[in-house]
């Protein structure tokens, strides 16, 4: 077929069914062009005093610890961290992954708040912070969860992964499982209580993934971190994280000490809409802990402000599905769009899109087709997966006939 014939071919198939081809060109031109400003967000009571625009951002407090780390867990922005990356024995901290891993289990139905858990002996005997359960007694499974996030209990971890997994030992390759599975790539655990071995460490920046995969994931469970005393046989302990009496924006986490380890905190707090995830480790004392995470906190409240660039399922673009009915597509993110900026400084924010230079039907709903990326003065703050908003199933053989031969002049 000559050129001629294929344009007349083409020009008749668009007259008969109104129908014309969204070049490659045309849809850069729509949907990527310039830069452009995000909706401002809606006003809000500051819990900090406000700061003129332009002022700078002073250096992160530095922390009596070997590590430490804070982030926004919204945006996944790092706004201070010393030794992040250091491989460092968690002690109690383990217990995050360990309820996680419970929590998990839950979700999937393969366990119930309400079974009856039997506590070995093993457990029973298990050193260090205990739930005071008794052996070969049977508990609900609430309760050691309880224990095990309020109290710190070992027995409680220990009968807690027996139960899930049959074994400790076959729990902790769950926890390495799940800790794989959040990005934790510089983390090996042996056990559920985080008493130590050589083979048993992790990082100040993945415990902070797997507080926010806790808090993101299961927030039907995450409030128990914020419990501040449970009681079990008669036993009344309080939670050790000091921070739940001192800042009612502190709702979690967990605290951790052993002797090599020093004494340890992952926090959480939240002040007008903005999540803090905080970690500290190897102080010195209870009370330095807690002091030391609140500086940090109040460093990132003090300096950054959260702000939303695209609301999960606004629809961002529009583009051709080529063999698809219906024969667009609407493109957006998936969770909330947002970015942290120093306070006062979210002015020149801008968004630009990414999008795949075709798109074929079937495209499933939540499938990833381009991406957006977030900038503020020539500098990439965050990038996010373009995912479609709806489903494209193929369309009928007509119109996926005609698509294809539309598609060879692309």
């Amino acid at each position: 077929m000559t050129q001629l014939h294929r344009t007349a071919l083409v020009a008749l198939l668009v007259a008969l069914l109104g129908t014309g081809p969204l070049s490659q060109a045309a849809n850069r031109a729509k949907h990527e062009g310039a830069a452009t400003s995000p909706p401002a967000p809606a006003a809000a009571a500051q819990s900090t005093a406000p700061l003129p625009a332009g002022t700078p951002v002073p250096a992160s407090p530095q922390i009596a610890g070997t590590a430490w780390f804070l982030m926004d867990m919204d945006s996944g922005q790092v706004l201070a961290e010393s030794n992040a990356d250091a491989r460092l024995e968690p002690a109690s901290l383990t217990k995050i992954l360990t309820a996680h891993v419970v929590f998990r289990a839950l979700k999937e139905g393969r366990v119930k708040l309400d079974d009856q858990v039997l506590v070995s002996e093993k457990a029973w005997r298990t050193e260090g912070s205990r739930t005071f359960v008794d052996v070969n007694a049977r508990v609900p499974l609430e309760v050691l969860l309880k224990g095990l996030i309020v109290q710190s209990g070992n027995d409680a971890a220990v009968a807690l992964a027996e139960h899930v997994a049959g074994s400790e030992e076959t729990f902790a390759k769950l926890m390495n499982e799940d800790a794989r599975r959040m990005g934790m790539t510089s983390s090996h655990f042996v056990n559920s209580t985080g008493l130590p071995d050589p083979e048993h460490y992790t990082t100040a920046r993945d415990l902070a993934k797997a507080s926010e995969a806790t808090i993101r994931e299961f927030p039907e469970y995450y409030p128990w971190y914020a419990i501040k005393e449970f009681v079990h046989n008669n036993i009344k302990q309080t939670n050790r994280n000091l921070l739940l009496w001192r800042d009612e924006s502190v709702d979690g986490v967990k605290t951790g000490h052993t002797k090599t380890a020093g004494y340890c905190l992952v926090a959480s707090a939240k002040r007008d809409g903005m999540r803090l995830v905080g970690v500290v480790m190897g102080t010195k004392g209870e009370k330095v802990r807690a002091t030391e995470m609140l500086n940090l906190l109040n460093y990132g409240f003090r300096f950054y402000e959260a702000h939303r660039v695209n609301a999960a399922g606004e629809t961002l673009a529009k583009v051709r599905a080529w063999k698809g009915d219906p024969r667009e597509v609407a493109l957006g993110v998936a969770q909330d769009l947002t970015v942290t900026v120093p306070r006062n400084q979210k002015d020149g924010i801008s968004t630009r899109m990414e999008i795949a230079p075709r798109v074929v039907a079937p495209v499933a709903k939540g499938q990833a087709l381009g991406k957006v990326v977030v900038e503020r003065k020539g500098q990439v703050l965050r990038e996010a997966p373009l995912v479609a908003l709806e489903e494209v199933p193929l369309a009928g053989w007509v119109r996926r006939l005609i698509d294809t031969i539309l598609l060879w002049f692309q």
